[in-house]
């Protein structure tokens, strides 16, 4: 499995500082520009539009309109989708889980990729929880959070044995548990490959991987979930695969690391997980700036009080809410020159159509990003919902 990391010696180690140096100012910027109760709703959606790519990576497409609908327990009567909405339903809890901060400093230990696993199999249907081995088309139950029993080949990759799972495992946690700030950048990509690469599970490893990415990263750069590199690694999904399958390469030459595996492979891979994560950011960044997003929030609250659809001064409340965060209900009246009953039936209005969000009755009103909305109010975070 070494090399672990691109070595300090490596002429590409100079290149992948720089870029995970960009990426921490670049997350921490984001972050900084967003007011908290924006953040809060933003992250909400990204959380499901995280589950979208990463699922459809594994081939599996429930759309977060969908996945939203699942949230509210509105699931399909085809059973095959309603699978896939408790996969997604699954997959959000677990990333709930993670960015509650509940594995923070484990990301990347032996238990705590065990424990994502078992959260993520445990919600599963049962029905999702059997494959078929390929030659004798056996069907085998996947325990959540057990390690594999059996010998396993992903593409031209014959996985390590299943007695070798825990030394491995242990020396993947020895390592990329000890890293310093900037090392644990880049170990988000090493990391992510190397586990793969042990495939740890009968099933699953792919979507595990992808989590603790996100939980290195999110401790790493303090990303507060409001952008996912799984949108950029599926939007190139076949450059992704083909950079985890040359990855899983010996090493090529003398000038090649000194491990068994391809030092240039990883150094190729993990320059492209960075600046597919810097490309996420900056598609973010365009997208949640104020008076873009602003505007286009305005827009549609426009359409829909000409069509009768909310109160004529929805408008000027989602404006306010944007601009400050949060909004106490008893200000909404005064800030609008309504009585309060008026406003409060405005406030109604725009909790019912789910584009604002309170704690109770009386607590303050955030903005919400309802899935069905984001092609209007975040064009180009997911695709339109066709059917």
């Amino acid at each position: 499995m070494e090399p672990m990391l691109v070595s300090e010696e490596s002429r590409h180690r100079a290149g992948l500082t720089d870029l995970a140096v960009e990426l921490a100012g670049k997350a921490a910027g984001l972050r900084g520009s967003l007011a908290p109760g924006l953040r809060v709703a933003l992250a909400e959606l990204v959380r499901s539009m995280n589950c979208y790519y990463s699922n459809l990576i594994e081939g599996h497409d429930t759309h977060p309109v969908d996945i939203e609908r699942a949230l509210r327990n509105d699931y399909s009567a085809d059973p095959r989708k309603r699978d896939l909405q408790l996969e997604a339903t699954a997959h959000i809890a677990v990333q709930q889980w993670i960015d509650a901060g509940h594995l923070r400093g484990r990301a990347v230990t032996a238990e705590g990729v065990r424990e994502v696993h078992r959260r993520f199999c445990d919600l599963l249907p049962e029905d999702m929880l059997w494959v078929e081995e390929p030659g004798t088309h056996e069907r085998i139950r996947v325990e959540p959070g057990a390690l594999r029993g059996r010998d396993v080949k992903v593409g031209r990759h014959v996985a390590v044995s299943p007695g070798a799972i825990p030394r491995f495992m242990a020396r993947f946690e020895a390592v990329y548990g000890r890293v310093g700030r900037t090392d644990a950048i880049l170990a988000a990509a090493a990391a992510h490959h190397r586990l793969l690469w042990i495939h740890p599970f009968l099933d699953g490893n792919g979507r595990v991987a992808r989590l603790m990415s996100h939980a290195v990263l999110l401790d790493a750069l303090d990303t507060g979930g409001v952008w996912s590199v799984a949108r950029g690694l599926a939007r190139n999904v076949d450059v992704y695969k083909r950079h985890l399958a040359e990855c899983d390469l010996p090493r090529r030459n003398d000038l090649d690391g000194r491990g068994h595996l391809s030092e240039e492979a990883l150094a190729a891979f993990t320059r492209f997980f960075l600046t597919t994560a810097l490309d996420q950011v900056a598609f973010m960044e365009q997208l949640v700036q104020p008076e873009r997003l602003r505007a286009r929030i305005r827009l549609w609250a426009e359409e829909e009080a000409r069509l009768g659809a909310l109160p004529a001064k929805a408008g000027a409340i989602l404006d306010a809410v944007l601009y400050r965060g949060a909004l106490p209900r008893g200000e909404v009246g005064g800030l609008l020159g309504l009585t309060p009953r008026h406003g409060r039936r405005i406030v109604s209005a725009l909790l019912e159509r789910g584009v604002l969000t309170s704690a109770g009755p009386r607590d303050p009103v955030h903005l919400a990003f309802p899935a069905s909305l984001a092609s209007r109010w975040l064009p180009g975070l997911f695709p339109e919902k066709t059917r």
